[in-house]
């Protein structure tokens, strides 16, 4: 099992402006947030290596009762995904991080199975 991050790691929705606590600001989400264009995002990168598989992210439909299936499912692919968990990695340890994601539900998406994925020590 990997150590948790050892800087913050913060959630914020891409309509929201940036600010400068937000450090590296990752866009976790698979699909690019309608009405954004990238220059307003002030993005360090774009992770969709980490975002759930488009069959989960359909299946799930941002429906808060199936929020617990969702991050058993979403934290079995990120278990198998060595190659992102590395990436996020590297940004993980410069810094703080913001997760950047578009859902407009704040407490069931997948920026925040995300962070508690990592948070758990599992990233």
């Amino acid at each position: 099992m990997a150590r948790p991050a050892r800087y913050p790691v913060r959630l914020k929705r891409v309509y929201e402006p940036p600010d400068a606590e937000d450090g590296l600001r990752l866009l976790v989400d698979g699909v690019w947030p309608r009405g954004m264009r990238k220059d307003t995002l002030e993005l360090e990168a774009w992770l969709r290596i980490i975002a759930p598989s488009t069959a989960l992210r359909r299946w799930y439909g941002h429906d808060p009762a199936r929020w617990e299936a969702f991050r058993a499912r979403y934290f079995a692919e990120l278990a198998a995904n060595e190659a992102g968990l590395a990436r996020l990695r590297s940004y993980l340890v410069r810094g703080p991080v913001t997760f950047v994601y578009a859902a407009a539900d704040e407490e069931h998406n997948n920026a925040v199975a995300l962070r508690d994925y990592i948070l758990q020590g599992s990233g």
